[in-house]
């Protein structure tokens, strides 16, 4: 009697998969995707923080438009200083970590532009 054989299946690639494939189409991905993930970092840091566009403005001395559009998805940049500004009201402090090395970022440490520690 013949052994059965199993031929092996190739992988169908998904939708995804295949325009990843397109050069253009991964680099206009992944920059939507950055901006999507300001996006949600900045939902997520004001989730418990119900403050109005007006006092987190004033809090980290931006003006409300400044986070109004960012917000809204309108501004899908933002300066590292006024990130800090915007997480250090909701209670956040960054910090740069390799290892066991950790690098406070700070206001001042931006003015510095992050020099070496």
């Amino acid at each position: 009697m013949k052994e059965p054989t199993m031929k092996k299946k190739s992988k169908e690639l998904s939708t995804f998969e295949r325009e990843m494939q397109d050069a253009k189409f991964k680099k206009a991905f992944e920059i939507e995707y950055q901006e999507l993930a300001l996006q949600e970092l900045l939902a997520s840091m004001s989730e418990d923080d119900e403050k109005s566009v007006r006092v987190l403005a004033k809090a980290a001395g931006l003006h409300p438009n400044a986070i109004q559009n960012l917000r809204s998805g309108k501004t899908t940049d933002i300066k590292l200083t006024s990130f800090i500004k915007i997480a250090h009201v909701h209670g956040f402090r960054l910090e740069l970590v390799k290892g066991k090395t950790h690098i406070p970022v700070t206001q001042e440490t931006t003015k510095r532009k992050l020099a070496y520690v």
